[in-house]
């Protein structure tokens, strides 16, 4: 039932934000503030129903170290989606026209922002850390990269070859930077790195939402694999390749760590107990 009672609490406020903020996408200002707001509350709400529900320190979200662990991930976000568009670039199938607009990345800045903390809450924080419990950190990897990329066919402009994509460079990547270090910040920041970058950067669709307007006024064209067609760059090769990778290097730090947790057997005590129940 406590399950439940977490998955109610994160959604509502989730979808509430996100409506919201996608009601005011003409006011860029507006649209910022509205993010940010639906940040706050979504992580205010989580810490409070699970640590209600659970009885224990919420420190997937521990505010100590939080502001840089959330800077490293948006970077590296930034960084590799960069990669991905200088590969799609350097074969002459991604072009800019000119500049964007600033109001644009502003109003995606906060939607993003809203969108990247609900959906690691979901998908990060409650999805793989409790299937984690029984199945182990492989397994819950697993189920919550495809149930990741199966939400995303819910979207405008979905392909299945855009969903596979999500659950293999997405879902992945984010699940092994939260085995690797116990944490929601580093994915959260990771996550909205990216997607910024796809949208309010480079001026690219994003998951198959639509038009985007960022600082770049740009253009793809090509071969679906390797522009990612009408989903977005998140479905090209390049994506799904860089993806791939820094899953392979945050698990292995996970390994190194000793974060990384088995399967449960019957009858047998949980494992690792200073992890994020």
């Amino acid at each position: 039932m406590k399950l439940v009672w977490q998955v109610l609490a994160v959604v509502a406020v989730g979808a509430a934000g996100g409506q919201a903020v996608g009601a005011v996408q003409g006011d860029p200002w507006l649209s910022l503030l509205l993010g940010g707001l639906t940040v706050v509350l979504s992580v205010a709400v989580y810490r409070w129903v699970v640590g209600r529900t659970e009885r224990r320190p919420v420190t997937e979200l521990a505010r100590d170290g939080a502001r840089s662990a959330v800077l490293r991930g948006v970077l590296l976000g930034v960084a590799m989606f960069g990669c991905v568009i200088a590969n799609i670039a350097f074969l002459g199938d991604y072009e800019v026209h000119g500049f964007g607009s600033t109001g644009g990345a502003l109003a995606l800045a906060g939607f993003m922002a809203g969108a990247a903390v609900t959906e690691e809450l979901m998908f990060r924080g409650l999805l793989l850390r409790l299937v984690e419990r029984r199945l182990g950190t492989y397994a819950a990897l697993v189920l919550s990269s495809v149930l990741f990329g199966a939400a995303h066919l819910l979207n405008e402009d979905a392909t299945l070859l855009g969903a596979v994509a999500i659950a293999v460079e997405a879902g992945g990547m984010l699940g092994a930077a939260y085995a690797a270090t116990r944490s929601l910040w580093l994915p959260i920041g990771l996550h909205f790195g990216w997607n910024f970058a796809e949208a309010g950067i480079f001026g690219t669709e994003v998951s198959g939402n639509g038009d985007t307007h960022g600082l770049l006024d740009s253009s793809t064209s090509g071969a679906t694999l390797v522009t990612g067609g009408t989903f977005g760059p998140e479905a090209s090769v390049y994506a799904m390749l860089f993806g791939a990778l820094l899953t392979i290097a945050f698990l292995g730090l996970a390994r190194r760590r000793g974060t990384v947790v088995p399967r449960r057997r019957a009858g047998r005590a949980d494992t690792l107990a200073t992890l994020p129940r």
